[in-house]
């Protein structure tokens, strides 16, 4: 998983602009979460379950302030058996989730944690820090 002010995904690869930082703002901007997923061959041909969720420094959801909706997003996605790929290689799966500014307190410690089918896999969170405020 990578940080970054935008990101998409082409023909199975990752795009990613202003990727690899860990400080923002301390005004909100737009960021991106770029995952690169390894799938085994036995979890080819199956739906899988996908949830990103933002964190505080406590491992808690964080909420937009007005509506007390956790900063989240979730979705499904199902991998076939690609042609041409040796029996016994992992398949690559690359994600690109892009948010418009969020509004979380300046001046503290996030993550992003990405749950798949339930469980969370080793690496699969990122975290970054938020500036201090500048005025007083």
């Amino acid at each position: 998983m990578l940080l970054a002010d935008a990101a998409q995904v082409a023909d199975g690869k990752l795009f990613i602009l202003g990727g690899g930082w860990s400080l923002i703002g301390p005004d909100p901007m737009p960021t991106a979460v770029a995952v690169k997923l390894t799938v085994d061959r036995h979890e080819l041909d199956r739906t899988h379950h996908w949830h990103l969720v933002l964190e505080d420094a406590d491992g808690q959801p964080v909420y937009v302030t007005d509506t007390l909706q956790a900063i989240e997003v979730h979705g499904e996605f199902h991998i076939g058996q690609p042609e041409g790929v040796p029996e016994g290689v992992p398949v690559d799966f690359p994600m690109a989730i892009n948010f418009p500014p969020l509004p979380i307190p300046a001046g503290a410690r996030y993550q992003w944690r990405l749950i798949i089918n339930g469980d969370t896999l080793p690496g699969a969170n990122v975290a970054f820090s938020t500036r201090p405020s500048l005025t007083a």
